[in-house]
Parts: C-alpha cells; sequence; structure tokens
C-alpha cells in the first residue's frame, strides 16, 4: 500500500504548491485562455492575483475570421466568435467587427413560397454582442465586401471577399498608454449646422495625443449625407492625424447606443479614436491609376518607406466595390498580395465599401508629415483604396 499513499502525498505536496507559490501559479494560469483565466480567478485570492497580473501582460490584439459559410441560421461571424472566444488570451475592452451585409442582414423581404425568412441584421448584431464582455464597447459595420486574414497567425496570406458570407472581429485588449473610443455623429435633421462641441466629448478636440481616427459613413446615398461628411471630415483634417475609413452599407452596433435606435433613414458617422503617445500610423492613397501588380506594389513600398514598426502594428485596406478583381482584370486578391509582399508579418483587415477617406500621410513620434503648403488634403474619394498601418506601441 506504500505506493498508493505516495502518490496521495505528491499531490498532497502539488496541491500545496498550486495553492501557495505565486510564480507557480502564475506560470500555470498563464497557459489559459482568458476566458478559464477569469473562471480560476474566483478559486481564492492569491490566484485572483495571479490571474489579474497575467491579463496585464496580455495586451496584444487578436481576431477572429470568418471565411467559411454555414447553415443559414447564423452568420458564419457569430458561430466562429462563439467557438474561438473560448481561446483568446485577451480580454477585450474594444471591438471593431465586420461583416458582408448580404449575409449579415439577408434579405428580409418574404416571397410568399418561400416562408423561410432569412436573419434579420439587428437580430443577428445582438447574437454578436451577446457573446462579448459586458462592459466592452462594440462597433459593428456591414459592408458590400470583406478583407480578412485567417486566424492563427500574422503572417497567414490576407483574403479579399468580394461576394459571399464573410467577417471579422478585431478584439483590442486594454493595452498601456493607448486609448480607443468609439463615437457616433448622426445627421441632425433640423440643423444644417454640426455642433462642433460634440468633437471634443468624443476626444477628438482639444486632445493633443491624438494619432488615428477611423470613420466610416453610413447611408452615403441620402440627401445631405456628403455635406455632413464634410462638416466631420474637414475640422479633423490635420497634418498631425491619421484619417482612414470609407463608406459603409449601415452600422449595426455601436454599443452603448443601441438603447435608442436611430431612425433608418438617418445618415452620419461612426469610428473608432486612437490615442497614445507611442501610435504610429501612416496611410497610403491607391488612386484610379493604380491598376496592376507593379502600380499596386509601388504604392506599398511609399507604406514601407514610412518605416512603422510591424510589430503590434494592425494593417487595414479600405477599397471601393469598384475595384477589386474586376479592376485588375480578372486577377483576384491583388492589393491583399502585394500589402503582404511587403509587410509579411501585419494582418490585414477592411472592406469594399461606397467611397473611401483617407490621402498619403505618416505620424510618427519624431516627425510628423508637414506639406509647406496649407491646402488641405483632399480625403474623399471613389474608385480608390486606402491602406493603412496603425502601431500600438511595443508591447514587452
Amino acid at each position: 500500500g506504500r505506493g498508493g499513499g505516495g502518490a496521495m502525498e505528491s499531490a498532497a505536496k502539488g496541491g500545496y504548491v498550486l495553492a501557495n507559490l505565486a510564480e507557480v501559479v502564475e506560470r500555470v494560469l498563464g497557459f489559459l485562455p482568458t476566458k478559464a483565466l477569469l473562471r480560476a480567478a474566483c478559486v481564492c485570492r492569491l490566484w485572483r492575483e495571479c490571474a489579474r497580473r497575467t491579463l496585464r501582460t496580455r495586451q496584444r490584439i487578436a481576431w477572429v475570421s470568418a471565411l467559411e459559410p454555414g447553415p443559414a441560421e447564423s452568420h458564419a461571424l457569430v458561430r466562429a466568435l462563439a467557438r474561438e472566444l473560448e481561446k483568446v488570451h485577451v480580454l477585450p475592452q474594444t471591438v471593431l467587427y465586420i461583416a458582408d451585409v448580404e449575409t449579415f442582414s439577408g434579405h428580409e423581404e418574404c416571397h410568399e413560397q418561400k416562408k423561410a425568412r432569412k436573419r434579420n441584421s439587428k437580430e443577428t448584431a445582438l447574437e454578436l454582442e451577446k457573446l462579448l464582455p459586458k462592459r466592452c464597447q462594440v462597433l459593428g459595420l456591414v459592408t458590400p465586401g470583406i478583407v480578412v486574414t485567417p486566424m492563427g497567425s500574422s503572417s497567414n496570406q490576407p483574403q479579399e471577399i468580394e461576394e459571399g458570407e464573410a467577417g471579422f472581429a478585431l478584439l483590442f485588449p486594454k493595452i498601456d498608454g493607448v486609448k480607443i473610443h468609439t463615437f457616433h455623429f448622426s445627421k441632425d435633421v433640423k440643423s444644417r449646422v454640426f455642433d462642433e462641441s460634440k468633437f471634443a466629448e468624443a476626444g477628438l478636440k482639444n486632445n493633443p495625443d491624438l494619432r488615428v481616427v477611423l470613420l466610416f459613413g453610413y447611408n452615403s446615398w441620402k440627401t445631405g449625407a456628403t455635406r455632413f461628411l464634410h462638416q466631420i471630415v474637414n475640422p479633423l483634417n490635420e497634418k498631425s492625424i491619421i484619417l482612414a475609413g470609407g463608406q459603409v452599407e449601415s452600422f449595426t452596433s455601436l454599443t452603448s447606443e443601441n438603447k435608442h435606435a436611430q431612425p433608418g433613414d438617418a445618415c452620419g458617422v461612426v469610428g473608432l479614436a486612437f490615442s497614445g503617445p507611442q501610435i504610429q500610423s501612416a496611410t497610403v492613397l491607391l488612386d484610379q491609376d493604380v491598376a496592376d501588380e507593379r502600380t499596386a506594389e509601388a504604392a506599398m513600398q511609399r507604406l514601407k518607406a514610412a518605416n512603422i514598426p510591424e510589430h503590434n502594428t494592425i494593417g487595414f485596406m479600405f477599397a471601393c466595390v469598384g475595384r477589386g478583381y474586376r479592376h485588375y482584370k480578372t486577377k483576384r486578391n491583388m492589393e491583399a498580395d502585394a500589402f503582404r509582399k511587403f509587410f509579411p508579418n501585419v494582418p490585414l483587415f477592411g472592406f469594399f465599401g461606397h467611397g473611401e477617406i483617407g490621402c498619403d500621410r505618416i505620424v510618427t513620434g519624431n516627425f510628423v508629415l508637414r506639406e509647406c503648403n496649407d491646402i488641405k488634403d483632399d480625403l474623399l474619394h471613389g474608385y480608390t483604396t486606402v491602406m493603412t498601418l496603425i502601431h500600438l506601441g511595443s508591447t514587452k
């Protein structure tokens, strides 16, 4: 009977070590994905402290990609998120998700013969939000096409998906020295003048640490929408801020706003503002003349020349629905491939939309791109692609 006793004794010793030695506990807990870690934090005070320290080190961005269509009941992104959130090693504080409008919203008009009602975007958005932590800020957009890097590695080949079911969710944890805000300005039907005090509330004014603003216009076909977009973009058009984005089909989530739904016919602008002295960013515009591999790669070379550090960096591609394989004469994935060639380890995300926002601009810590003339850059385009890099600081 000695064997059994010895095993029990060593198990008891193991139990003692796990209950009392912080370094060991922290080492073990470090292997757990965040959801399991949060459950382990409920065991005792030591485990809670160790879990808290472990979480503080998880400041790298993570993402969930959906590239394969599934059963009609739910969007592929909802299923991917439900499955993958169990495995991620971050606690999301801000989430940007983008899905294709075609299958996210389905076709709500019900044909008499086919009673199968396709999904509705509000329901899908709520399903998605339910999966995320309660205090997380969520911005969700639907667009005609999706640019997404498959999960697993930053160096996976990004895909331009111009039709079919696809989506992604970018999970931003709390990152020391970086603040990310969501904002929303909707056009006031009664007033022609935009109340600029709203900029300050959104952290877009009197904020010396503001580095990057991603802007998305919705319902851009409405009368007055373009004028409204100009009212938002013009005051932000400063050389020390990177502006990038485009016109999307609609926005489906902005967690603080879901309580009071927007009138369906409103138009406006939603977005994310990134502040923090350690953020570096650069953006280039591929105009209509960029129409083959050589010119696309020349644009990526300009982006590469900005010398933005590539670790802890994400790429964004905002392209016109008129570009993609039609523009490049049936060659698919041209721009994403060109990006990957110059940035082998930066994941790329974005969409095909109804208009693009951006220009050539670089913002780094010690160097701000300032032109000699004071002419404001033209930021609103059609038939172009905007490529942007955002570096969120060096991770330890």
